[in-house]
């Protein structure tokens, strides 16, 4: 069955990179990152998932009372888990994937970026020096993506691919607490309570990578795996 399976399947190395909206530059972590892993339908038509565990680096929050361009959580630890329809063009040595679908998220090992939170508010409520203490529920998040890969075979069994996702999805992160601010000698402590803020997965990931066909001869119907 494994060489069966071996068979059916093109292989390939690649390195990966998320850039978040409004965030820091994130990697996944390796050799957690499996993708690309799925069947054909048809010539034309695949189905792919796989599952990648990003270090995300700093990623933003929305929904909130006030709007900041500087991440308010991380760096933390993000399983990603895609489902996706490709529709696959090939012609001689090059293939033209274009892919569409949604994904799961979840972050674990959570931090609120107290730096960018503290200063963001501090603006926000117009104080001279602020201080937050806010806990979160931690939620998992959905969203869609959309996305194309070229891959280019310079010889009968080795290719050259280069793929980009644009993603768009959400966890909610309701947040409360408290902070303590003051103008001058005036210090005062004021509770807060944010239940709509969500933290914002929307970004560019990118990839370039080797394919090795186990077939030989360029494109074939099987769907790839990417680590």
């Amino acid at each position: 069955m494994l060489m069966a399976s071996a068979q059916a399947q093109d292989f390939g190395l690649s390195f990966s990179y998320f850039i978040p909206k409004n965030g820091y530059f994130s990697t996944p972590i390796s050799p957690f990152s499996i993708r690309g892993v799925g069947i054909s339908l048809t010539d034309f038509l695949a189905l792919e998932t796989g599952a990648s565990l990003y270090r995300m680096s700093g990623l933003n929050v929305k929904d909130l009372p006030f709007t900041t361009k500087d991440p308010l959580v991380g760096p933390n630890f993000t399983i990603f888990i895609p489902a996706e329809l490709v529709l696959e063009l090939k012609g001689g040595n090059v293939q033209f994937d274009i892919k569409g679908g949604g994904f799961f998220f979840y972050g674990f090992d959570q931090k609120i970026n107290y730096g960018n939170l503290d200063r963001a508010m501090r603006t926000y409520y117009s104080q001279d020096v602020l201080n937050a203490d806010l806990s979160y529920e931690n939620k998992p998040g959905f969203g869609y993506h959309a996305g194309a890969e070229l891959t280019v075979y310079v010889t009968n069994q080795v290719g050259v691919s280069i793929e980009c996702n644009y993603l768009m999805g959400h966890s909610k992160f309701p947040l409360t607490g408290s902070y303590t601010a003051g103008t001058g000698n005036a210090i005062t402590t004021t509770d807060v309570d944010y239940p709509d803020a969500k933290i914002d997965l929307t970004g560019l990931e990118f990839s370039i990578g080797l394919i090795f066909s186990s077939g030989g001869g360029g494109p074939s119907p099987k769907k790839k795996r990417r680590r």
